[in-house]
C-alpha cells in the first residue's frame, strides 16, 4: 500500500536532444542547487544511458509524493528548473513515482 506521505522516489528518462548532451549536462549541473533547497529533498541521482547516449535516468528522492508533486511543482524555483531544463528534452518524459514495497522473509 501506497501512501502520498512517505517517501517516495521521482523516476524520469530524460530523452535529450541528439547533440546537446554536453550542454544538458552542464545546464543541469548549474540547475542543482534549485532542487536542493527544496523542502522534502533528500537526494538525486543522473546517470547516463549506455546503448542511447542522449537518453538520462533521474531519480529523486522525497520525503513525500506532495513534497515533490505540489511543494516543489507549484513554486517558482519551478519555472526556474524548467526553464533552464526542459528545452533539452524531446520529446517531453514521464515522470512516475515510487515508494518502497515491504517485503518480509518467510521461513
Amino acid at each position: 500500500m501506497t501512501s502520498d506521505n512517505a517517501p517516495c522516489i521521482e523516476s524520469v528518462v530524460l530523452p535529450v536532444r541528439p547533440g546537446h548532451e554536453a550542454a544538458f549536462e552542464a545546464a543541469f549541473a548549474d540547475a542543482v542547487p534549485i532542487i536542493k533547497r527544496q523542502k522534502g529533498f533528500r537526494s538525486l541521482r543522473l546517470s547516463r544511458c549506455v546503448e542511447r547516449p542522449n537518453e538520462y535516468l533521474l531519480h529523486v528522492e522525497w520525503d513525500s509524493l506532495a513534497d515533490h508533486t505540489v511543494g516543489f511543482r507549484e513554486s517558482d524555483d519551478y519555472q526556474c528548473w524548467r526553464a533552464a531544463l526542459h528545452h533539452f528534452y524531446d520529446p517531453v518524459p514521464m515522470v512516475d513515482h515510487f515508494q518502497d514495497v515491504r517485503a518480509e522473509s518467510h521461513p
